[in-house]
């Protein structure tokens, strides 16, 4: 497993590091905020200081709740009830107070990562419809009313992560994300341009809904199959 450390106490992220080695995990340590959210797509799990030098963690956590759902372990002396309960209302999988015993940390990950792999199992869905719209996730094929539609390849990355949440509203920042691998930065210009592409080429101007101030959204699945 790759584990992403966002901790700034170099005494603290040595030991971590090495005690994550040991028991098979490959560990990238980060200093700043601004590194997880930089790094945090090729990990499969956050540990995450709250004192870090850059910005407080809480708002770490914020950031990256906007954008994914990667694992995350808060890993901090912050142990008031308040800080405590902001972090797991912020969408932290688990929640300790340092020091930590070795053996409650690696079972705490562990029950994290087992708890996010069952809920992305795999799902027998690959294919949705909204009306005549028929999108093939796997096969990367669209048909509007029976005929394919030949688009690009980040036309077709948008309209997946769109139809692959059918009826549910998706954030700009996720769309940035899950592209491009960048939510904040120059690309968001490249988004409108790609979704006017889009949108004409499927000639169907209910499919994706904007959503003011917020994202998008693939209009309302009205099936979903298994091929």
């Amino acid at each position: 497993m790759q584990v992403l450390l966002a901790e700034d106490d170099d005494g603290v992220a040595a030991a971590l590091v090495e005690a994550l080695y040991d028991h098979g995990h490959e560990t990238r340590r980060v200093r700043y905020g601004q590194d997880v959210l930089t790094y945090h797509r090729s990990s499969d799990l956050l540990l995450l200081d709250l004192g870090l030098p850059d910005t407080d963690g809480l708002d770490v956590l914020r950031a990256l709740r906007a954008v994914s759902d990667l694992p995350v372990v808060v890993l901090t002396a912050r142990g008031d009830e308040r800080s405590v309960v902001r972090g797991l209302r912020l969408g932290a999988d688990d929640y300790l107070v340092k020091p930590v015993r070795l053996a409650e940390l690696l079972a705490r990950i562990d029950t994290v990562t087992r708890r996010n792999a069952a809920r992305h199992a795999p799902a027998a869905v690959r294919t949705v419809r909204a009306a005549d719209v028929e999108v093939e996730l796997d096969a990367r094929r669209v048909r509007v009313g029976g005929a394919e539609v030949d688009l690009t390849t980040k036309e077709f990355d948008i309209l997946a992560v769109l139809a692959g949440r059918a009826g549910t509203a998706v954030s700009r920042e996720q769309l940035l994300d899950e592209v491009w691998g960048d939510a904040h930065h120059g690309v968001s210009r490249s988004l409108d341009v790609h979704l006017t592409q889009l949108r004409a080429k499927l000639r169907r101007p209910d499919l994706l809904t904007t959503i003011r101030g917020f994202g998008y959204r693939f209009g309302a699945s009205t099936r979903a199959d298994e091929d």
